[in-house]
Protein backbone atom coordinates (compact mmCIF):
# COMPACT_ATOMS: atom_id res chain seq x y z
CA UNK A 1 0.00 0.00 0.00
CA UNK A 2 2.82 2.40 0.85
CA UNK A 3 4.33 1.77 -2.57
CA UNK A 4 1.09 2.71 -4.31
CA UNK A 5 0.80 5.88 -2.24
CA UNK A 6 4.30 6.84 -3.36
CA UNK A 7 3.39 6.04 -6.99
CA UNK A 8 0.68 8.68 -6.59
CA UNK A 9 2.22 11.29 -4.27
CA UNK A 10 5.76 11.61 -5.64
CA UNK A 11 5.00 12.24 -9.35
CA UNK A 12 2.16 14.53 -8.26
CA UNK A 13 4.55 16.49 -6.05
CA UNK A 14 6.99 16.90 -8.93
CA UNK A 15 4.18 17.98 -11.29
CA UNK A 16 2.95 20.52 -8.71
CA UNK A 17 6.47 21.96 -8.45
CA UNK A 18 6.70 22.39 -12.23
CA UNK A 19 3.20 23.89 -12.44
CA UNK A 20 3.99 26.32 -9.62
CA UNK A 21 7.12 27.50 -11.43
CA UNK A 22 5.36 27.82 -14.78
CA UNK A 23 2.26 29.62 -13.50
CA UNK A 24 3.99 32.10 -11.21
CA UNK A 25 6.65 32.90 -13.79
CA UNK A 26 3.92 34.83 -15.63
CA UNK A 27 1.36 35.64 -12.87
CA UNK A 28 1.88 38.08 -10.01
CA UNK A 29 0.04 36.72 -6.95
CA UNK A 30 -0.75 40.22 -5.68
CA UNK A 31 -2.72 41.01 -8.86
CA UNK A 32 -5.07 38.03 -8.59
CA UNK A 33 -8.77 38.85 -8.20
CA UNK A 34 -11.86 36.90 -7.19
CA UNK A 35 -15.23 38.25 -8.42
CA UNK A 36 -13.62 41.56 -9.30
CA UNK A 37 -12.04 42.07 -5.86
CA UNK A 38 -8.45 41.63 -4.78
CA UNK A 39 -7.78 38.47 -2.78
CA UNK A 40 -5.97 40.38 -0.07
CA UNK A 41 -3.57 37.49 0.55
CA UNK A 42 0.19 37.70 0.81
CA UNK A 43 2.36 36.26 -1.97
CA UNK A 44 3.38 33.35 0.26
CA UNK A 45 -0.27 32.49 0.98
CA UNK A 46 -1.12 32.45 -2.74
CA UNK A 47 1.96 30.34 -3.51
CA UNK A 48 1.05 27.87 -0.75
CA UNK A 49 -2.63 27.51 -1.64
CA UNK A 50 -1.81 27.21 -5.35
CA UNK A 51 0.87 24.59 -4.71
CA UNK A 52 -1.46 22.40 -2.65
CA UNK A 53 -4.22 22.87 -5.25
CA UNK A 54 -1.84 21.81 -8.03
CA UNK A 55 -0.69 18.87 -5.91
CA UNK A 56 -4.26 17.66 -5.26
CA UNK A 57 -5.20 17.85 -8.94
CA UNK A 58 -2.00 16.04 -9.92
CA UNK A 59 -2.64 13.37 -7.27
CA UNK A 60 -6.07 12.78 -8.77
CA UNK A 61 -4.51 12.25 -12.20
CA UNK A 62 -1.83 9.93 -10.78
CA UNK A 63 -4.41 7.97 -8.77
CA UNK A 64 -6.52 7.45 -11.89
CA UNK A 65 -3.42 6.30 -13.79
CA UNK A 66 -2.55 3.88 -10.97
CA UNK A 67 -6.11 2.51 -10.96
CA UNK A 68 -6.13 2.03 -14.73
CA UNK A 69 -2.74 0.32 -14.54
CA UNK A 70 -3.97 -2.40 -12.15
CA UNK A 71 -4.36 -5.96 -13.42
CA UNK A 72 -8.02 -7.09 -13.77
CA UNK A 73 -7.31 -10.15 -11.61
CA UNK A 74 -6.10 -7.85 -8.84
CA UNK A 75 -9.27 -5.75 -9.01
CA UNK A 76 -11.60 -8.75 -9.11
CA UNK A 77 -9.91 -10.73 -6.34
CA UNK A 78 -12.20 -11.72 -3.47
CA UNK A 79 -11.13 -9.93 -0.25
CA UNK A 80 -12.35 -12.73 2.06
CA UNK A 81 -10.32 -15.76 3.17
CA UNK A 82 -11.11 -18.86 1.07
CA UNK A 83 -13.12 -20.61 3.84
CA UNK A 84 -15.29 -17.50 4.51
CA UNK A 85 -16.12 -16.47 0.95
CA UNK A 86 -19.80 -15.95 0.04
CA UNK A 87 -21.17 -17.59 -3.10
CA UNK A 88 -21.35 -14.20 -4.85
CA UNK A 89 -17.65 -13.53 -4.34
CA UNK A 90 -15.84 -13.02 -7.69
CA UNK A 91 -14.31 -16.22 -8.98
CA UNK A 92 -16.34 -18.56 -6.73
CA UNK A 93 -18.99 -19.45 -9.30
CA UNK A 94 -16.45 -19.85 -12.09
CA UNK A 95 -17.83 -16.75 -13.82
CA UNK A 96 -15.81 -13.55 -13.57
CA UNK A 97 -17.82 -10.30 -13.26
CA UNK A 98 -17.76 -7.83 -16.13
Amino acid sequence: MATRVMWIAWPAFMAACVLELMVFAVVDPLELQWSGHSLGWSRQAVYTVAFFGFWLVSMGACALTTLLRMDPAELNRCPYPRDQRPAACPGESGIMPL
